[in-house]
Parts: C-alpha cells; structure tokens; sequence
C-alpha cells in the first residue's frame, strides 16, 4: 500500500483522529478443559463487508496518522533505488545448447527472461565459460522468452513461481499467481515461435518439471490448508481434466515437493517436516514406472537425497541426522534399499561433526557439492565423485569397515577473507566442469563466481555494482556475544557507520527470527544503508530456533524450549544498553512472519524495552491456527511447536507465550502490524485481532497500527519498486519511533 499525501504532520500523541474500534462479539473455544473467550475472532471472515470495511478504517487511520512520515519515506525510497543498478542482467546458465539470463529495466518492475544460443567448440572450459552480456543492448541470437512487465499488465498482482526450460530448448514451462494466494497458474511456451501451447493448468503449487523426452509434466497441488499433497503428471496435448495424481500424501502434517536427478532420469519424491522425512524415486525413462520407496518415515530419520552413477551401479547419497544430529553424508547402493532397514550397508563419506552442520548437497557427473555451517555462517566445499568411488572399492561397500570411511579431508574449499560472510551453491548443471557459487557479507555486494574444483580456482562473473559512490569502508559488522539467562551465548551482528561507538547515545534496531532452523546470514542489502547512514545501529539476534550454531541450536528453540527464542531476544536487547550500543529509550524491533510472533512474545515480555516496533506479518494468534487443522497449514507446524490438540502439556505451553493471548494491562511500545489480505501463509486475521486486542487492553497512549496491503501475498505487494516503497514505511516507521531525523 503506497500512499502520498501532501498534509502537515499529525502528532500521534495529540491527534483528534480516533483508531478504529472493532466491535466485540465473544466466542469460546474450549480444549482440555480450558476455555478461552476472543472477541475478535468475527474478523476471520474475508468475505465480509464489515471486515473489508474495517480493514479500510484500520488502513486509513494508519494514512492519517502516519503522513508525516512521507518524506522520510520518499528519501529512503530514492536513496535505494540510487544505490541500485536498475538496468542489469544476471549471468547466464547454461541448458543444453542455450545460455539462459534474466535482464531489468529502468522504470521496469520485473525481470525479462532471454536465451541465447551456446557453443560446442569441443573446448570445455570455453563452452562453458558464460558469454558477457551487454547491459543496454541485446546480443546476435537473442531472444526474449517472457518479459514479466507485460505479464503484469492487467493483474492485480504478479509473482513467477517457476520457470523450466527443457534440456533440448524446445519447450519452455513457467508459473504465475495473480492473486498473492501462491495458486498458480501453468503454462507452456515454444521458445522458437514464442506461440503458447494450449495446456494450462489451474491450482498449481511451486514445484514443475518438464520428463526428459518432453511429453509429460510434473507438478504438484495444495489441499485446502495450502499444504502440498499431491503430484500429478499431465500429458502434452491433453485436456488438463485427464491429469493422474502419481502421488498422494495424506498425513496433514507432511509437506509434499519432489526433484528431478541431477542426470534427469529420475524424479526423487519426499515428504516430511522439521523432524523426519521418507522419500520414493520414479524412473523417468519409462512412462509406465511408479514410484519406489527408498527410505520410510518409519525411521524417523531427517534427510535428502541425490542419485549418483558409478560406474554400472546406481547409488544415494544422503545427508542425514540417523545417529548424527548436525547430519552427515553417506552413499547406499540402490540395491540395500530392497533389504530391511537394519540390515542395510550405508557407507559413512562425511561423519558427524559437532561443530559443523552438513546442510544439504547437489551432484553433477563429477562432484558432490555439500553446503555446511561453521562457526555461525555458510560454507561451500565440493567432493569428486571419482574420489568416493575410490573409497567403495577400497574398502567395500558391504565390509564393516564400509562404516569408517571419512572424506573430510579430501574437500575443496573456496576461502574468502571476510569472517562474516555466506557462500551457497546457485547451480551446477550435469556437464559442467564449474560450480556456480554466490559470496556476500554484511558490506559486500554479491559475488557471483564459477569454481573450478580442479585446480582450486575462483573465476568472477559477476560483481554487483552499487551506484552512488558506495564504500564499504565506512561501514563495520562485528561478531558480538550475549549471554541469555540460563547462561547460553547469543550470536549477536552488529552493524554501524564506522564512526559510531558504543557510548550509550545510539539509535538501535534489533531484528529477530528465530524459528524453523532458518538462519540469518551475513548478507548485503541496498535498503539497510538508509538506516545506518542516518546514525542507527542494526542488530540481528541470532537467537535459538535458527539454525546459526547447529541443530541443537534450533532444537532448544522449539517446541517446549520455545520461550528461548523469546528470552533470547530480550536479553540480547538488555546486553546492548549493557554495553552501551543502545540508547535504552531508543531501542526498535524488527520481525516478520514467525519473527512476528516473537515481536508480540518480546512486547509482552518486556513491553519497556522498545520504543517502537514493526511485525510484519506476525504469526501473533498462533495457538489458535495450530489448534485448527482446517486452517492453512497449520497441521504441519505440529513439529516446529507442538500438537497443542492432543498433548495438554503443548496447549498449556503455547498458551502461556502466544501473543495474542498474554496481551496484558501495561504501556505498550508504538506498533506497527503490516499484514496482506491474500496471504496463505499467516492469515490477515492474526494481526486484525491482535491490534485490536492491543488497543482495548494497553495502559499506553502510543499509537498502533495495521497496515494491509489488500492486493499482497505473504512478501507484500509485488514488483521491485512496490517492495521498496514497503520497506520505506516500515523504516521510516522506525526512524519517526525512534525520533531520529534527517
């Protein structure tokens, strides 16, 4: 929602202008014997007027009170888009024999997707080697596949939710909501004549995949909770009506996706949460194959998983937690799948390590690509295949001694001198002799990179440029450490202009997760220099429920050790007054989605703390979404919080911490609660409810506020320059709180 309005300033404390006061109508709900009475609950109903209706008071009290802040907002919009380079390209990946690249516009708010033609000079390295692509013309050969801006037009809304390109450039596949409610609808394209093919299917979730030989598509659907529950495989050319589901998964606390091998010849089937997963494989060759189990639920074992040739046999490599908490990797002929599960042969490649988390890997024909955590922050390292095929007909792979065989030492590693820095893996196709790699830290733009495991070598592709004359030497990001409560040390970023010093003046934002095992990693981001240049600290709290300091990090951090996270956050803000980096009466919070939730556990906690804070959209009436399986989603947060229908325990726990139900009689902080109307994921009734509450119940006169953006998802509004225009109010909201000028 992007207003401009031109009226002076109103002074929130003395304004005539009254909040919205929703109306009262009690409703109980009752489970093990405890009967809770909300009387806001009538506001679940999207298709009432009354609530449109107060939705648009809620929106226009916010307008009112908050247009002084507009100039503030205009500034911190333009110094983004200053410091952004608005006409540019991404670098270009190779499939097949075309490089494929997305290019931006000036004025444009969404990405266009081209291709151009690759070459096979015999020369692998030249072959593979990215052409440049100029950044204000199109190079010979090129071709426009989709240009998002004119997708657009028309539509409400506008997000891609996948895009596949077949191996032999014949046939282009895409997906879009135009609604923010993450349904999509599929298309299919023939990127020579860039005429539409007649199949489009409707209700389609994120996953899509092309079969190898171009007849067949893969996708996956949601149940009426948004939970994915099935796979279905739609033929080229046939009514969409004829669509057959190839996978059903019917525990609502499973969540549905599946991959194509790396080699395309097998699509790899999973379900599972935050605690255990089971995964299927289909051979893609044959259109009769049906899925085939590989590993049960019934092991209760989280992993992943990605088929590997060797020679004449099939394998899996797996990263997984069996006996291995922070997970480790093996490799398991296809062939011990068919025995039962203790009887068979896993051959250990990367043992279990306390200090290092093992987060995932990629294949291509000659390495493994593993992403790991050390030391809080995100590593690459690559493990040739050819070595672990040494390691098998070493050792075996049905000796006992199958089981200690530890490559670790065998990895290449990419090393960068920053200490707070990410590297991921982006890509590597099968063919390829590079591994596509990204760096960042908080002061470096991203990186892109083609490593060559070979001789250990890092080749730029790419350096985002930022205008507007940026040094990174003016900034500084340090690793601090606070101790919470019981002792635990709390990893703490602290980012600042490099002449602000701990003295006790300083403007201070925190932000906080915390959940899900997400972990926030240094990253580069154009919108937080706005923040920093105007004298604010910007701390983020790695508290428990991410996954910075490994699986026990997260594992104390949900569930019934779910306080931590709240906690944590407290006595990460009271370390900073401590020593002296916050002004204690000048002190915001920042947290969105799950982060929401911990923004109205921390306002109840300690409501003093925070001068001014903004949730955006907050997971604030938790208990009651959980407590409903019909609800979007909510039967798979039973891992991540508990299962508050069936375990008392888990009720009264929940209970004693949700937000929405622990709003108590103090002077709350001023708030802003930013929410969308077509968001699936947290439900626009959460916030609407819970700032309603807050109003009746504060002993404060600071304002609070819902904000809904009536056309968003669960990330807002689309279109990049909506997005900034997002983040502007909510910095500029920060900034007004935190009484810090221009």
């Amino acid at each position: 929602m992007n207003e401009s309005v031109s009226d002076p300033a109103i002074s929130p404390a003395t304004s005539p202008v009254a909040p919205p006061v929703a109306r009262k109508e009690p409703f109980e709900r009752t489970h093990h014997g405890d009967t809770f009475v909300d009387d806001y609950e009538w506001l679940r109903n999207k298709e009432s007027a009354e609530v449109l209706q107060h939705l648009a008071a809620e929106n226009k009290y916010m307008i009112q009170l908050t247009k002084h802040q507009q100039p503030t907002r205009d500034a911190i919009f333009q110094e983004i888009k200053s410091r952004t380079q608005e006409t540019d390209k991404s670098v270009p990946s190779r499939i097949g024999d075309w490089w494929y690249f997305t290019r931006t516009a000036e004025g444009s708010q969404y990405p266009i997707y081209c291709r151009v033609p690759a070459q096979n000079s015999g020369d692998e390295r030249a072959d593979w080697t990215p052409p440049e692509i100029p950044v204000d013309t199109a190079l010979e050969g090129e071709v426009v596949l989709l240009d998002g801006n004119k997708e657009k037009e028309g539509q409400p809304f506008f997000s891609i939710g996948a895009i596949v390109f077949s191996h032999d450039g014949t046939l282009f596949a895409y997906s879009v909501d135009n609604a923010g409610d993450e349904r999509f609808m599929i298309r299919f394209m023939d990127p020579a004549t860039l005429n539409h093919y007649d199949d489009a299917i409707p209700g389609a979730f994120y996953d899509l995949a092309l079969a190898p030989a171009n007849d067949r598509a893969f996708y996956t659907v949601v149940d009426e909770t948004w939970r994915p529950y099935q796979i279905r495989q739609h033929i080229m050319g046939t009514p969409v009506s004829e669509d057959t589901v190839i996978f059903e998964e019917n525990d609502p606390g499973m969540w549905l996706g599946f991959d194509i091998s790396a080699d395309r010849t097998e699509m790899v089937i999973q379900a599972g949460n935050s605690e255990f997963a089971e995964t299927w494989v289909m051979d893609l060759e044959s259109a009769s194959a049906t899925p085939r189990l590989l590993l049960s639920r019934d092991e209760r074992i989280l992993h992943s998983v990605d088929p590997v040739q060797l020679g004449d046999e099939r394998y899996y490599l797996l990263v997984h937690n069996h006996e291995a908490p922070n997970n480790e990797l093996s490799i398991v002929a296809s062939s011990e799948f068919e025995k039962p599960f203790a009887d068979q042969q896993w051959h250990t490649l990367i043992k279990h390590r306390d200090t290092v988390k093992l987060s995932g890997s990629a294949v291509n024909r000659r390495q493994v690509i593993l992403s790991l955590r050390e030391n809080t922050t995100e590593r690459v390292q690559v493990l040739s295949l050819e070595k672990i095929s040494a390691a098998l007909n070493a050792s075996g792979i049905d000796a006992s001694l199958a089981q200690d065989t530890d490559l670790s030492t065998e990895v290449v590693q990419p090393t960068f001198d920053e200490e707070l820095c990410t590297v991921w893996f982006s890509d590597a196709p099968f063919e390829s002799p590079f591994v596509r790699l990204s760096y960042t830290s908080f002061f470096t733009p991203q990186q892109v990179f083609d490593f060559n495991a070979e001789n250990n070598q890092l080749e730029l592709r790419k350096e985002v440029v930022v205008p507007g004359g940026y040094d990174s030497a003016k900034y500084v990001a340090t690793r601090e450490w606070a101790t919470a409560t019981d002792g635990a040390k709390i990893p703490l970023s602290v980012l600042r202009r490099a002449d602000v010093i701990p003295d006790g003046t300083n403007p201070t934002a925190v932000y906080g997760y915390g959940s899900y095992e997400m972990s926030m990693d240094p990253q580069f981001t154009v919108p937080r220099l706005s923040l920093l240049d105007r004298g604010v600290v910007f701390v983020i709290a790695h508290i428990r429920g991410g996954g910075e300091l490994g699986r026990p990090w997260y594992d104390d951090g949900k569930k019934l050790n779910k306080k931590n996270t709240f906690t944590d956050f407290v006595d990460a803000t009271r370390w900073l007054v401590e020593n002296k980096w916050a002004d204690p009466n000048r002190i915001a919070a920042i947290g969105g989605s799950a982060g929401g939730l911990l923004m109205g556990a921390v306002v109840n906690l300690a409501p003093e703390l925070y001068k001014v804070v903004v949730a955006q959209v907050p997971f604030v009436d938790a208990l009651t979404t959980i407590l409903d399986p019909e609800l979007p989603l909510s039967a798979l947060e039973w891992e991540e919080w508990g299962n508050p229908i069936t375990d008392p325990e888990v009720y009264s726990y929940m209970k004693s911490y949700t937000p929405y139900e622990n709003i108590r009689a103090v002077e709350y902080p001023r708030i802003a609660a930013v929410t969308s109307l077509n968001d699936t994921r947290v439900l626009y009734v959460e916030p609407a409810k819970w700032v309603a509450k807050l109003r009746e119940v504060t002993t404060g006169d600071q304002p609070i506020f819902l904000k809904t953006e009536m056309d968003g998802g669960h990330g807002g509004a689309s279109g990049r320059y909506e997005k900034w225009k997002d983040i502007a109010w909510d910095y500029a909201f920060v900034l007004d709180g935190l009484e810090v000028t221009q």
